[in-house]
Parts: structure tokens; sequence; C-alpha cells
């Protein structure tokens, strides 16, 4: 029999839980395949206001044919964390696909296996993957060769039906979508900062103002130890 196809969500203290859930979700009805959530050091994991149990050790996962990371405020915190960079990047070396929800995309830069692809991000921190020499895309989700990411949080939902098509066909993932209903429609127009209202945008951007500047700073540090 065909070995089940692996993917491993490497998870982290901090993360946002619907980068994680939305693709997994989708993830899990894949036909002979096994889907793995794992962290540095195992056990549970903190995730804005969710905590996520019996998640298994990333050094006791041998390989995998899929990666996905996801995003988080911490994502360039963890960018710099030594031990789970190690797994990650050695995981990362064996895969199939590469890929990422959100801000994972910067974790997955960090790995230093993404310089000169394409990738998406969320919009407001995007620019940060060109210290990775990565280049930003601002499509929803993005292909780059076996790099497939997602753009913020909820992208990681047509993220994984790209990837359901990738690996099943367009009519499993269509079937899959209809089956969990996936038929968005929003109540307000505001999704992205090209369509939003002028004082939603600027009352964001107030937010991030006070964020980005250590991020950035994280990043760039993360960047340097990449080069090393």
């Amino acid at each position: 029999m065909t070995a089940p196809f692996r993917t491993v969500f490497a998870v982290y203290e901090g993360m946002t839980h619907l980068d994680f859930t939305g693709p997994h979700q989708f993830m899990v009805r894949l036909p002979n395949s096994e889907t793995i959530v794992a962290s540095r050091d195992g056990g549970e994991v903190d995730a804005e206001g969710l905590t996520f149990g019996r998640t298994r050790r990333l050094a006791d996962i041998e390989s995998c044919d899929l990666i996905c990371i996801p995003g988080g405020l911490t994502a360039t915190q963890v960018a710099n964390d030594a031990a789970f960079m190690a797994e990650v990047t050695r995981l990362s070396k064996g895969a199939r696909y590469l890929t990422s929800v959100c801000t994972g995309s910067l974790v997955l830069a960090a790995t230093g296996l993404i310089r000169g692809r394409r990738a998406a991000c969320h919009w407001a921190w995007r620019e940060l993957l060109t210290e990775f020499d990565v280049i930003p895309d601002p499509a929803r989700v993005v292909r780059d060769g076996n790099v497939i990411t997602g753009g913020g949080v909820t992208a990681g939902i047509d993220f994984a039906l790209t990837v359901l098509a990738e690996l099943a066909g367009e009519d499993f993932a269509k079937t899959i979508q209809l089956g969990l209903e996936y038929d968005p429609k929003p109540p307000f127009n505001s999704g992205r900062p090209e369509i939003a209202e002028p004082q939603v945008l600027a009352r964001y951007n107030g937010f991030m103002e006070k964020l980005m500047p250590e991020r950035r700073r994280e990043a760039r540090v993360a960047a340097e130890m990449m080069k090393v």
C-alpha cells in the first residue's frame, strides 16, 4: 500500500488559531493521509485564548510530505527560536511542499529555503518578507513551484482548497468545499486595505504602528541568523 500523505502543522505559542484550524479542518479530509500537529516541546500550546493539547514534539517527527506553518503576532519571535527553526528547517528540506498561512511565511522564509521565491503574507506584514530575500506577493494564495502560501488568516481556507486540488483533484476539493459549506459572504466589505474605509484602515494602522518596529527588528535578526 502507498504510505499515507503526511502533513505536519508546526505550531507555536501565540499563533493565530484560525491560521491553523482553518486549513487543518480541510486537510484532515484528504484520503490516505496523516495530519500531525507538532510543536517545539510537544504538549500544550496556547494560541490567543485557546489551548491545543497533546501536540507532538517536532524532533520526534521523522519526515513529512507537506509542512504548514501558521502565522501569529509572535511569528517573528518564533523565527528567532533556534530550536524551533532547526526542526522546521530539517522537516522542510525533506518535504514535497513548503507551505504557510498569514505571517507563517516569515517563519518559512527564515529557514532560508524559499529565497527568491514569491510568497503571500498578511498585508500589514508582507514587506518583512524582503528581509529574507523573499518576494512579497499580494495574492490571496500564491504558488511558486512547491511553495504554496496563503495570505492573512481566513485565506488559510482558500489555501487549503488549493492544496487539496493539487493533491486530489479539483472535484475532490469542490466536494469538501460543499461539505463544509464554504460560501463566504461577509457582512462588511473591509477585508483588504484597498477597500476598507479610511477611518477603519487608520484605526488598524494605528495599532500596527506600535507593534511593527519591534517585529521588524526581530525579522532582521532572524534574517541575519539565516545567513550564518
